[in-house]
């Protein structure tokens, strides 16, 4: 890939747009890609600034991951869920056409959008038939079918992307393991009793760490195929309790657990896990991260905002 192709990416200043800034060096997943960030504050709902900012950049490829992101938000306040993930994609698309460009998007949806899957139908796949069960969910759905109608009937390279849960340093510390990581230093430090305030931690979830996921996008980018949709996934089912316990041990304090009911969400999926093995098979991409080396960078995050 020739050097200096511009990378427009919505959502920039957030967790992952961090580490694709990161990945955008000369030894990044991204490298060859000059890293192109929406401003900070800038606002996805105004047509105008949208339009301003891709006609300035007139970007090679865009990674659209702007988006409101917590689920519980979403139920909150759903009207504005909608309009910043479905009717924010549409000012990009319409931005896009207006410069007539000719590059490669990839749209970041979100394994969310599955609902609640029985257990004998995991691991789930690109064929697995989509049940949002939030306004969020429904909404990133909603946008993949208006970016998959652009790609047929506008001629836009665009591709999906759905990846699941992605952790890292730098991530929220409203999800759930930084949330549990700044309870562990507290405890660690002698700042707080040893008790950890926890939610359900019985559930499993596939946890995949942000830098893989970046690298995800960077092989869609590079050999992906224009209108496929491809889950992000590592095939591991990893129960939170056992990821708390690791973390435990990397920092040396034995907690009590105790259930919170107020961070239960209703209706939880008991399990899951994803096949990401489309996307191996068109790009090559598996993830390389050992998780025990996420947990331990989740910690010094913690630790360095503590």
């Amino acid at each position: 890939m020739s050097a200096h192709k511009r990378l427009l990416v919505t959502g920039a200043s957030g967790f992952v747009g961090e580490q694709v800034r990161l990945a955008c060096g000369p030894e990044g997943a991204f490298s060859g890609w000059e890293f192109c960030p929406a401003p900070k504050g800038w606002d996805i709902l105004e047509i105008d600034r949208v339009m301003d900012l891709v006609a300035q950049v007139r970007p090679d490829g865009v990674l659209h991951l702007a988006a409101q992101s917590f689920v519980p938000r979403s139920f909150e306040n759903p009207r504005e869920t909608i309009e910043v993930n479905l009717l924010g994609t549409l000012n990009l698309l319409q931005a896009l056409s207006a410069v007539q460009f000719k590059g490669r998007m990839v749209y970041v949806s979100s394994g969310d959008i599955y609902g609640r899957v029985a257990d004998e139908l995991l691991p789930v796949n690109e064929l697995t038939p989509v049940a949002p069960r939030s306004p969020y969910a429904v909404s990133k759905v909603s946008a993949e079918h208006l970016c998959l109608q652009w790609q047929r009937s506008e001629g836009l390279d665009a591709m999906i992307a759905r990846p699941f849960n992605h952790v890292g340093p730098g991530q929220d510390a409203r999800f759930v393991l930084p949330a549990l990581a700044q309870q562990v230093v507290e405890i660690e430090r002698g700042l707080k009793p040893p008790v950890i305030d926890a939610g359900d931690i019985d559930a499993t979830r596939d946890f995949t760490d942000v830098r893989d996921v970046v690298a995800a996008y960077a092989a869609m980018f590079a050999s992906g195929a224009s209108g496929q949709t491809y889950i992000i996934a590592s095939g591991q089912e990893r129960r939170v309790r056992h990821l708390l316990g690791a973390m435990c041990d990397i920092a040396g304090v034995s907690p009590q657990i105790k259930q919170d009911p107020a961070k239960l969400r209703p209706a939880e999926q008991r399990r899951m896990v994803a096949d990401a093995g489309l996307l191996h098979r068109d790009t090559g991409w598996m993830p390389r991260i050992a998780l025990e080396n996420t947990l331990n960078d989740i910690l010094n995050d913690a630790r360095n905002n503590t």
